[in-house]
């Protein structure tokens, strides 16, 4: 083997109904056999196998070293995810400077907030009802959530991903999140912020009650949706959202968009 390259199957919902796509993720190729076309072989083969069976698009959050070579191969610019901060307290405000252009830790660091994901998320029965309150039905892409999904995407016991809890069960709501080292500050990612029919306010207190146990400086989250819940936007420091057609070929806008940092963060 000289070369390897994955796509991660990955179902939106829109409009009520389910958009199959994909996400390229990793790729590797031998050093001995780097720079004879490998990777892009690869993905087009990958590409044919996928439009044959169906899948509608790929799309990613390529770093500025691997995005020429997909936007050669004809991947197009979607836009800039917005992403946004919200201090943790007021020792956390100077702390947002140290952070501003630092380079995320990939691990995480150890937190005592809420609970261990996996031990709320295990309630499959409150986290069906729950994700049956949220709201949908419109023309927005947003990741197809389910108990098997969350249980999942946050099951990964290295990330460490903690779940602060809105109540005494996954049905009230919670938040989902995970603490890493980002230049000299201690970054609180917001994965996912799930509350009883999607109610703003409890967001926000969900959001206040994890702000008030994490270990962090600050909290990170990404999609406009989160903007109303105390978070200051930080123009231009979002992840550049990427698509690919594959048998849907008109390329969505970034408003129609709604995704989490959960749905983008590399993992």
């Amino acid at each position: 083997m000289v070369g390897f390259r994955a796509f991660l199957r990955w179902e939106l919902e829109r409009s009520g109904e389910v958009v199959r796509a994909v996400r390229a993720v990793d790729t590797a190729t031998d050093p001995s056999h780097q720079r004879q076309g490998i990777f892009s072989r690869l993905t087009r083969h990958a590409l044919a196998e996928l439009t044959a069976a169906g899948v509608a698009f790929v799309f990613n959050t390529p770093n500025d070293k691997s995005r020429p070579g997909y936007l050669k191969m004809g991947w197009r610019e979607v836009g800039r995810v917005p992403v946004g901060v919200r201090p943790s307290g007021l020792r956390g405000i100077p702390r947002l400077a140290a952070a501003r252009g630092g380079g995320g830790e990939r691990w995480s660091r150890p937190s005592t907030a809420g609970v261990a994901a996996p031990e709320l998320l295990a309630d499959t029965d409150g986290v069906a009802a729950l994700l049956a309150s949220q709201p949908g039905g419109d023309d927005a892409l947003r990741t197809r959530r389910s108990p098997a999904y969350l249980a999942w995407r946050y099951g990964f016991e290295p990330l460490a991903y903690r779940a602060v809890p809105a109540g005494e069960a996954a049905a009230e709501g919670f938040v989902i999140l995970r603490v890493r080292s980002r230049g000299g500050a201690a970054e609180a990612a917001v994965c996912e912020v799930l509350v009883p029919g999607g109610d703003a306010g409890a967001a926000r207190r969900v959001l206040a009650r994890a702000a008030g146990e994490v270990e962090a400086d600050y909290l990170s989250s990404a999609g406009s949706g989160r903007m109303a819940a105390g978070f200051v936007p930080v123009p231009g420091q979002g992840p550049l959202l990427v698509w690919r057609a594959l048998t849907e070929t008109d390329m969505p806008t970034l408003a129609s968009w709604s995704l989490s940092l959960g749905d983008l963060e590399l993992f």
